[in-house]
């Protein structure tokens, strides 16, 4: 393992890396909103699923199988289970493609994100458990971060939510680097049903 390019990661996966993230609550605020996630637990249990067998798992896996040399930016396309969702992917992953490629002096193609991150981390001294529990760090603590905005939760209450997580994201992670493209699979279809909710919502604050 590298030291620096531990550091790398964690600037490419820190809340400050411009990517636009801050505006996207990947269909949580519609659950918010619709009263089905109202507290903490609430939170955690909204996470832990979506970590397990929604999104976290699938783009884990996706950014395993990036770094091995796999193109897979079509098949994370066509795995969007929503418009929104197609589009916080596709967004995120041109800002960090465009970032990146600023930073490094290597031209980094547009992809949706979990993939764009994989390609960059090819370079990495890193396992790809490691990759992909940091990157799922963030992806949770983003949405901590949203819950803590809009249920609302307090800052330390918010912390304690993540801070539950980090076995399931150690899990998560540690299952994606060894899971191959033909047993990738998603099953949260409450998480999956609020993105699709939440493109029809009039007043909303979040992106998605």
């Amino acid at each position: 393992m590298s030291d620096a390019d531990l550091l790398t990661l964690t600037q490419w996966l820190s809340p400050a890396f411009p990517l636009g993230a801050f505006a996207y609550s990947h269909g949580l605020e519609a659950a918010i909103d619709a009263g089905t996630v109202r507290d903490a637990e609430g939170v955690r249990d909204w996470l832990t699923l979506l970590l397990e067998e929604g999104t976290g798992a699938v783009d884990a896996t996706l950014l395993c199988l990036a770094r091995a040399g796999d193109d897979l930016a079509a098949t994370a396309r066509a795995l969007a289970p929503s418009r929104e969702r197609l589009f916080e992917a596709e967004a995120q992953g041109a800002a960090f493609a465009s970032t990146v490629s600023a930073l490094s002096g290597i031209s980094l193609d547009p992809a949706p994100l979990p993939v764009a991150v994989g390609v960059a981390a090819r370079r990495l001294a890193l396992a790809d458990e490691q990759v992909a529990a940091l990157y799922l760090h963030g992806f949770a603590s983003n949405l901590v971060s949203v819950a803590v905005r809009f249920v609302p939760l307090g800052q330390t209450e918010g912390q304690q939510v993540l801070a539950a997580l980090h076995p399931t994201i150690l899990a998560v992670a540690a299952r994606a680097a060894i899971t191959p493209l033909d047993d990738m699979a998603s099953a949260a279809f409450g998480a999956d049903l609020a993105a699709m909710e939440h493109e029809t919502m009039d007043v909303r604050i979040f992106r998605t």
